[in-house]
């Protein structure tokens, strides 16, 4: 078998146009799904007050219920990505999607801790596969070359549901009473029910690869494919042996990802899921749209820096000192957000929900520079799985702390110290993901 022809000017040309299209016609529907999915899990957040006074959900088994959803998930992930793998993303993303939507939406039934803690649980299992099946996908249309801007105007999303998210679940708690449903019960019915429409949608939408598009040129999907299958040898020859879902087992820098991306998610959820009540407490008004609209700010804070953050990355190949950057804002910002000054406090959030989000973005680099074939979806799977059982132990961590320290101020220290565990693990990866491009043996 004869080497693929190194790129020659036509086949850089041909290069820049099939990325670009398919920039085009997949960021904007992916970004949507991401959307919809990080309001059914965040959106919790809003309806903390509501549970408590409405049906009796404690302060303890909502950190407990908010966390077990990663449980759910971590359970099911990696067959999920399996499937994908096999089936197709278009037909599994699918079902992936209406299936949490519903139980989203099932959300408006709960009645006091156990069925909340059922349904969080359920959730998770719904949507497990949903984000590592989506770094799946990446893979089969994005060289490495272009994956960090993909990746972070991918991230986009997580910002953007959090910075219209809140406002939005703030303003259909103004239903409250009609039909006789609570607002809390709107918010989860009418955000539960646009998953369900978003899976419809992704059967219809969404492509499974390149050669299945009549927008790309025949010429562009052969480029593609070389492109996409050199970096795969690559990979392969540089030890990743990429045929091997076993060898995952015995590779020790997967071990430094999930320790990475664990810590990194005690400190993102422990901002998410607490961001909506901190405001609260700082306005001194209970959660709705004015909550709701200042809860958006951080997030809109996000977007930018992971605007700004991603493309330094990618012109100065600098993924390490992205990820450095990001936690170390993780750490400072939730520290900050401690004061008993409003503005700074609110500051403080800002440079927090800029640090957890963009962190993500170049996170992802590391393990999809790392890993290809059934092993990458073996290896996004259990990364994303065993890595968001982060989020399980942020709210009992939060919860905990404030409990034994008896001031809400020692969650936050204790959720912040995350983001200098994870720069001590960051500080051992690779300046650079050169490692991909090393001839195969």
């Amino acid at each position: 078998m004869t080497s693929p022809p190194a790129d020659d000017g036509v086949n850089d040309r041909l290069r820049a146009s099939a990325t670009g299209k398919a920039f085009a016609k997949l960021l904007p529907f992916l970004i949507l799904m991401y959307i919809v999915a990080f309001l059914d899990r965040s959106n919790i957040g809003s309806a903390k007050q509501a549970l408590h006074t409405d049906v009796g959900v404690s302060d303890a088994m909502f950190a407990f219920g908010a966390g077990v959803f990663f449980v759910g998930y971590a359970l099911f992930e990696i067959p999920s990505n399996l499937i994908l793998y096999r089936v197709g993303a278009r037909r599994w993303m699918a079902r992936i999607m209406v299936t949490w939507g519903v139980v989203s939406a099932a959300m408006m039934f709960t009645q006091g801790n156990l069925s909340f803690v059922l349904l969080r649980t359920l959730l998770g299992v719904a949507e497990a596969g949903f984000f590592p099946g989506i770094m799946l996908y990446l893979t089969f249309w994005f060289p490495e070359k272009e994956r960090t801007r993909v990746l972070g105007v991918f991230y986009f999303g997580y910002p953007l549901a959090m910075t219209f998210g809140n406002p939005l679940s703030g303003a259909l708690f103004n239903l409250d009473g009609l039909f006789g449903l609570a607002g809390w019960q709107w918010m989860f019915l009418l955000e539960g029910g646009l998953a369900v429409a978003m899976g419809i949608a992704t059967w219809f939408v969404l492509p499974d690869k390149p050669q299945d598009v009549d927008w790309l040129s025949d010429d562009e999907k052969s480029t593609l494919s070389t492109i996409l299958d050199r970096e795969s040898q690559a990979k392969a020859g540089a030890g990743q042996h990429g045929a091997s879902l076993g060898a995952l087992l015995h590779s020790t820098k997967l071990l430094q990802f999930l320790a990475l991306y664990m810590v990194m998610q005690v400190a993102s959820y422990g901002v998410v899921f607490y961001l909506p009540e901190q405001v609260s407490l700082i306005l001194h008004e209970k959660i709705g749209f004015r909550v709701g609209l200042v809860s958006g700010i951080p997030w809109a804070f996000a977007i930018l820096s992971t605007f700004v953050i991603t493309r330094f990355v990618q012109k100065y190949d600098a993924p390490r000192l992205g990820l450095l950057v990001c936690l170390s804002a993780a750490a400072i910002g939730l520290f900050v957000s401690s004061s008993h000054s409003g503005p700074i406090a609110i500051i403080g959030l800002c440079i927090a929900a800029a640090g957890v989000v963009t962190v993500q973005a170049v996170f992802w680099n590391f393990p999809l520079a790392h890993f290809t074939g059934v092993q990458a979806a073996g290896a996004i799977a259990l990364i994303n799985a065993l890595g968001n059982l982060g989020g399980f132990a942020a709210p009992n961590i939060r919860s905990f702390a404030s409990h034994i320290w008896e001031t809400p101020v020692a969650g936050l220290y204790a959720v912040a110290l995350s983001g200098l565990i994870g720069l001590a693990i960051a500080s051992f990866l690779p300046r650079t993901n050169h490692v991909t491009h090393r001839p195969a043996h």
